[in-house]
């Protein structure tokens, strides 16, 4: 090895992306020392990688359900064809301990009139994770730290279509601040907040299930979203909902009702169907909601 094959590799393998070199058969013909570190350091056995063929890695890992591995395999064999000048992906590669996220690189290499695929992983968590923080802040409201109306939204389609799927019920409560108003008239809007904070923190610790969403709605209107759960277990879950609040003892002493706080709620659980829709499932526990507001409030409302 001459002095400049001696310094290029000296520049590669001081690089922190890991960097691997394919011939047209996907098999290895280079690593950089940042590549054979990683392997080490995720509890893989010491390899001679110029002895292996990376397409078939791939393509036994995509055989196995990666679907990282999967778009890797294509995107390769892309370049290999010369029918892409270049191939990226980012992908999860988490750890027991630590979440992590890299970006892959393919580009084509010509050297010596011999043609090969340079492959390189760069390390993105850093990124991902500021890009994360920032969608979690735009589903979050800032007065209760619940979920807002958009992560409801996007909950309830996937559950929507989860349900579907698996042949499971599905259940929704919205839920209203009794006579809100004269708290806000009574207090002022400080005191509205603390409520509202209170109320929100009571439903979190009350229903805090995977499959199960606390959301704001909107004013002082809650929704909660109960995944594989039949309607008379829901029934019960919103019992405790009411109970737990009349016990908080916050104060409404202008409400007809009782002198404290109290809520209502509208209670629905379908089986959904490939004819029923998500927005009438909203609807239909609004509706509910209303009753409850018409029978006397501090109360459940709901259908069998």
């Amino acid at each position: 090895m001459n002095d400049a094959s001696i310094f290029l590799k000296a520049i590669l393998n001081s690089m922190t992306e890991q960097i691997a070199v394919l011939d047209f058969e996907g098999n290895i013909v280079f690593v950089n020392q940042s590549w054979i570190d990683f392997s080490l350091n995720n509890d893989a056995k010491p390899i001679e990688w110029e002895s292996v063929n990376y397409l078939k890695i791939c393509e036994h890992a995509a055989q196995h359900g990666d679907t990282g591995a999967s778009k890797a395999l294509k995107g390769i064999l892309k370049i290999i064809h010369k029918e892409e000048e270049s191939f990226y992906l980012e992908y999860p590669c988490h750890s027991p301990t630590q979440k992590r996220w890299f970006m892959m690189r393919v580009t084509p290499l010509l050297s010596f009139e011999q043609s090969y695929v340079v492959i390189a992983h760069h390390n993105i968590t850093e990124r991902k994770i500021a890009e994360n923080a920032i969608l979690n802040l735009s589903k979050v409201d800032g007065l209760t730290k619940l979920p807002n109306y958009r992560a409801f939204s996007q909950f309830l389609s996937h559950e929507w279509r989860r349900a579907m799927r698996t042949h499971t019920p599905l259940t929704m409560a919205m839920i209203d601040i009794d006579y809100f108003k004269y708290i806000n008239d009574t207090y002022g809007h400080l005191k509205g907040d603390e409520y509202l904070r209170k109320i929100a923190h009571m439903l979190q610790r009350t229903i805090h299930r995977p499959s199960d969403l606390c959301a704001r709605y909107g004013g002082e209107e809650f929704v909660i979203i109960l995944g594989d759960t039949p309607l008379e277990k829901a029934l019960g879950m919103m019992q405790t909902c009411l109970e737990k609040t009349i016990a908080l003892r916050l104060p409404n002493p202008k409400s007809p009702i009782m002198p404290i706080l109290t809520l209502s709620i509208g209670v629905v659980s379908v089986y959904p169907k490939p004819d029923m829709n998500e927005k009438a499932f909203i609807q239909k526990a609004d509706e509910l909601l209303y009753l409850a507001k018409k029978q006397g409030r501090n109360q459940l409302a709901y259908e069998l």
